[in-house]
């Protein structure tokens, strides 16, 4: 980018504009963020949902709001080139000591793009590349905290850990947890603790981690030249006190609660980039983008995912092609083989019997954006003019393309442009998955399945359609929802039973002889056409035989119309302490000592 000798007054004012409009994003956002822990604090978990779902739209709306001013203050449709570069220059100098320059960079991006062309979508324009580091942003508060067991003893480490969140509601049994959280790693290190070094520390995110009913604690110990991650859920008891549910230790584990099935964290940050880089460190298999999206900062990981999808077609070659499996009747859905995402189109004319059109099916992926996936529904990536190398696509997609989509496809230049798309991550198709398996893991799969259909309808969600092709396997196992365009609340379904046919012509109807409503479903009927293979019948009914009567699903309705918010878990139920406590109060305070048994192995 030329850099102007001497910039434009309008050209500062617009950046200064810009700026605001970030500020005010950035401190509604942490606001939001920072009330997680009162929410947790008082129970109060319809609240922290409704903090989720709101904070998802704080960033458009500050967008939308920012262009107005520049429109209204600068006509900033009408504005030459040479002010917007200077914009953006004077702009990269207003972030050099700010505490979040990757994400008002980001900022800049939208709003940019959205009042001029995409022929303007360039480095001279927009921040294409970082202009302003991350690296060794000074944080107050404090990225982490640093604590030293060796000088002060594993237990009363663990006490201040705790204390220092400043949680004012009392604990159940702290110490019975501490024993507990103790044995259990002692277990995971092979019933051995290590040698201690001169370095032996932990090192705490100094904000909780808030989601659903629990505040997590996530750190790491430091030992010579290992290294361990653990993250720690705190929870209610049935009589509202705290207490530690369990430790997780494995990578992989942690992993799963930064899953892209579940939903964001609330967490308060004042330089989210340390707080990824952390996390980072001990999660190497998550990219920047996807931590950014949990941490509910999900426009810089949709930028920095755009960064590292650029980056991967400069260095691959290989095709954009039609995705494997049965097409749907509503998506075109295309893969690149060695990326692994996959890219979803609306088509203009659905098959079938859908009577859904693209304004419903996009107002469906925005629903399961603003809900609690429970880690059953997988999270999307939404796009708009997106422009891909037309040498990079097949014929038959494009062909595939022009013949179901072509009001979504514009052909300019030796690009291909699609106006609309979702990109989610790839996983295995269930039904392909079923062809595939021996019969353990077939039943294993299914066994899955009916957890994440029941788990769905727990969230009070109605997945429609739950043929297996709209289920995928995650390299865990773990069978997750992929196809939202016919989801429902439960709470909007009527859940019936199949009538008595009063004669032998309505008993061998091809079609119901019965009345169906929009929203009528009978479970009944669910196990025709999911049930032919005898290894997958005999295991659903073994395990999931409920899912076929109305009564199951009503009694979820009848729950969740009561308001009751039932618990899920990212972890193994038998991974969690003993829920038999001693029901004695103990708050704990920064300092204090209390005197615990001693572990064989440890302070």
């Amino acid at each position: 980018m030329r850099i102007p000798e001497e910039s434009n007054p309008v050209a500062r004012d617009i950046a200064q504009a810009l700026v605001d409009g970030f500020d005010k994003h950035y401190s509604l956002f942490r606001a939001s963020s920072a009330r997680s822990r009162a929410w947790f604090e008082e129970g109060d978990w319809a609240g922290m949902q409704q903090g989720i779902r709101d904070r998802i739209q704080f960033y458009d709306d500050r967008v939308e709001e920012t262009i107005q001013r520049l429109r209204t203050e600068f006509h900033a449709d009408l504005l030459d080139d040479d002010i917007w570069q200077q914009a953006k220059f004077n702009y990269i100098g207003l972030l050099t000591n700010h505490r979040q320059p990757e994400l008002a960079e980001t900022f800049f991006n939208s709003v940019f793009c959205r009042v001029l062309h995409r022929d303007y979508f360039n480095n001279d324009f927009i921040f294409v590349r970082p202009a302003i580091s991350t690296e060794y942003l000074e944080s107050d508060p404090p990225t982490y905290r640093s604590y030293y067991p060796a000088t002060a003893g594993i237990r009363a480490t663990i006490e201040r850990i705790v204390a220092d969140f400043g949680w004012q509601r009392p604990f159940a049994d702290l110490r019975h947890d501490i024993v507990c959280l103790l044995r259990m790693a002692k277990d995971f290190l092979g019933g051995q603790w290590p040698r201690l070094e001169a370095n032996y520390q932990i090192q705490v995110l100094y904000s909780a981690f808030y989601r659903n009913k629990s505040g997590y604690i996530i750190g790491k110990v430091i030992n010579g030249g290992q290294s361990w991650p653990f993250a720690i859920p705190v929870r209610h008891d049935d009589d509202g006190l705290l207490y530690l549910d369990t430790i997780l230790l494995e990578v992989w584990r942690i992993g799963i609660l930064f899953s892209f099935s579940r939903a964001y964290f609330l967490v308060d940050m004042a330089v989210p980039s340390a707080y990824v880089r952390f996390l980072r460190s001990m999660l190497p298999m998550k990219s920047s983008a996807e931590l950014y999206t949990m941490l509910g900062l999900g426009k810089q990981g949709k930028n920095i995912f755009y960064r590292d999808f650029m980056h991967h077609l400069q260095y691959s070659d290989d095709h954009f092609v039609v995705a494997p499996g049965i097409r749907g009747l509503v998506m075109l859905v295309f893969v690149l083989p060695s990326f692994p995402y996959v890219f979803k189109i609306i088509k203009d004319v659905f098959g079938g019997t859908k009577e859904v059109d693209r304004a419903t099916v996009k107002q469906k992926y925005l629903l399961v954006k603003h809900h609690d996936r429970v880690g059953r529904m997988a999270d999307t990536l939404e796009f708009s003019n997106v422009a891909f190398p037309r040498g990079r696509f097949d014929q038959a997609l494009l062909d595939e393309i022009r013949r179901l989509a072509p009001s979504m496809l514009e052909e300019d230049d030796g690009q291909i442009i699609i106006k609309h798309l979702y990109i989610e991550r790839r996983m295995k198709p269930l039904n392909i998955y079923l062809d595939e398996a021996a019969d353990e893991q077939k039943i294993e799969a299914v066994r899955e399945y009916g957890n994440a259909i029941k788990d769905l309808a727990t969230a009070n969600i109605f997945p429609g359609d739950m043929l297996f092709k709209n289920f995928g396997v995650t390299r865990y196992g773990r069978v997750v929802f992929y196809d939202y365009d016919e989801i429902e609340y439960m709470t909007d379904c009527c859940f019936r039973d199949i009538p008595e046919a009063q004669t032998p012509e309505q008993e061998m109807a091809a079609e119901p002889w019965y009345p169906v409503a929009r929203n009528d479903v009978f479970p009944e009927e669910f196990g025709r056409f999911l049930l032919g293979d005898p290894v997958v019948r005999r295991t659903f009914l073994h395990y999931h035989r409920d899912l076929l009567t109305p009564q199951f699903w009503r009694e979820k309705q009848d729950r969740i119309r009561a308001g009751i918010l039932d618990d899920f878990f990212p972890y193994p139920e038998e991974m969690r302490f003993s829920r038999q406590r001693r029901r004695r109060p103990m708050t704990v305070s920064p300092g204090a000592e209390v005197a615990v048994p001693v572990l064989e192995g440890g302070k």
